[in-house]
């Protein structure tokens, strides 16, 4: 499978072998983190983003005495949509918990019988 240019998958991620019920933990581990800090970057750059915006109209006479209620209304529309992807981001942190406690009750009490040791298994049930 090739990769299109801009569309890499996460390294963090994709370099997680899916080799047993310790890889699936690490798997939702990572994911959570990774959802957690770009929750905060999003939510931290929106607080960022509006102050830039606002200030961008001081100093302007014309624009501040016309603008600015515009502004601070525009301006809060544009930030909203970056709170909402931290809020989704917060969300995706919180499936990856429950995709974890998903995985382990429905697969860790029903761990299949030990295979030959002649056939080495692909998914070793054995590293909980």
């Amino acid at each position: 499978m090739t990769e299109k240019s801009g569309k890499s998958r996460i390294p963090e991620l994709s370099n997680i072998p899916w080799g047993g019920p310790v890889s699936v933990t690490q798997y939702a581990k990572v994911g959570r983190d990774l959802s957690r800090d770009l929750g905060e970057e999003f939510n931290l750059g929106s607080d960022e983003l509006y102050a830039v915006l606002i200030r961008s109209f001081k100093g302007h006479a014309v624009l501040s005495v016309f603008g600015a209620p515009d502004v601070r209304l525009r301006a809060r529309r544009v930030v909203r949509r970056l709170k909402r992807a931290a809020e989704l981001q917060k969300a995706s942190g919180i499936e990856l918990v429950k995709f974890h406690a998903q995985f382990r009750k429905e697969f860790i009490d029903i761990i299949p019988p030990a295979k030959p040791s002649s056939r080495k298994p692909e998914f070793n049930w054995n590293d909980v």
